[in-house]
């Protein structure tokens, strides 16, 4: 017989399984644990897309007319058949989320009309797409390694039109001191990949941006970090160690602490400098990670005060 107000079958197994007597009765740890995972929110162990989903629809919601106008001007950004949401019944993904998010930033900066562009570590491609989806620029530059350059070709070619490819040029780190003994760009573009690089090889990049490109526009994390629940350490210690010995900021910090992360920008900011003639133009928190943080550097500026710099008074994360 069916007891008024009772369980349905689907909340009686919770209790059997989960939010059990025992359960019920320990509350030092229990907001971590499988009960509050069916009394509170998912389990973030075992519901990562649905949580991505979810940090996807918060992004969409907040976008700017401006910043909509740009995701809706890149065509065929569902090839490769990414991770999607459907806002406003225009399919969204978080890299595209984040190519407008960093587009408006460097556009709120930088004239791109015309430009000569060079990207040091492009992925498969998302920001060069994003920028020739939205400026006219005269030619787009790819340096990067020679699976990464495969795959950004094969995908660029596919989503952009034949006079948008026309306009891209990719070279392998092999050539780059030969390809690049007498190019000048307007704009050179870092995104996440710095950290995964020796500091030795991030000097030799930024020798050559100091050499070669009027703007710097960098987007990467302030720190590292060692909270092994946020990934369980998938790949192992040995990966661990890689990650913990490359680039430039090694401090090992909490990456979900605002202060934490606001304490190191200053030394984000000197980090990436390309030389003494740059002056930092603008530099934020970049959404949606905690941690990461982008900057715009312009050689020969006029010199800006240090707080403004530093970040004092500009965005920083919640």
């Amino acid at each position: 017989m069916r007891e008024k107000y009772g369980p349905s079958q689907l909340r009686a197994r919770h209790d059997k399984f989960h939010v059990t007597e025992a359960a019920a009765t320990e509350i030092s740890s229990f907001k971590s644990k499988p009960i509050n995972f069916k009394i509170g929110y998912w389990d973030p162990r075992v519901n990562g897309v649905r949580y991505l989903k979810s940090l996807m629809y918060i992004l969409a919601d907040g976008l700017s007319d401006e910043n909509w106008k740009r995701l809706r001007s890149i065509r065929n950004r569902t090839v490769g058949e990414p991770i999607t949401i459907t806002f406003d019944g225009e399919p969204v993904c978080m890299d595209y989320l984040q190519s407008v998010l960093e587009l408006d930033f460097i556009a709120g900066n930088v004239e791109l009309e015309g430009t000569r562009v060079l990207e040091i570590g492009a992925g498969y491609g998302r920001t060069c797409h994003t920028i020739l989806s939205n400026h006219d620029v005269r030619e787009y530059h790819i340096i990067d390694l020679p699976n990464s350059l495969t795959l950004s070709t094969r995908y660029l070619r596919s989503v952009l039109d034949a006079e948008q490819f026309a306009k891209v040029r990719f070279t392998s780190i092999g050539d780059v001191d030969e390809q690049y003994t007498a190019t000048d760009f307007d704009l050179t573009i870092n995104i996440s990949s710095f950290s995964e690089m020796t500091a030795e090889t991030v000097d030799d990049y930024l020798a050559m941006i100091d050499a070669r490109s009027r703007y710097f526009y960098i987007r990467d994390a302030v720190g590292k970090y060692l909270d092994s629940s946020l990934n369980g350490n998938s790949d192992g210690y040995e990966v661990v160690k890689l990650a913990l010995s490359t680039g430039k900021l090694r401090d090992v910090i909490d990456i979900h602490d605002n202060r934490a992360v606001e304490a190191h920008v200053g030394a984000f900011v000197e980090a990436y400098r390309p030389g003494p003639r740059w002056t930092c133009v603008a530099n934020a928190w970049a959404r949606p990670w905690g941690h990461y943080w982008q900057a715009l550097y312009g050689k020969d500026q006029i010199q800006r005060p240090v707080d403004e710099q530093l970040g004092l008074g500009s965005e920083i994360c919640p």
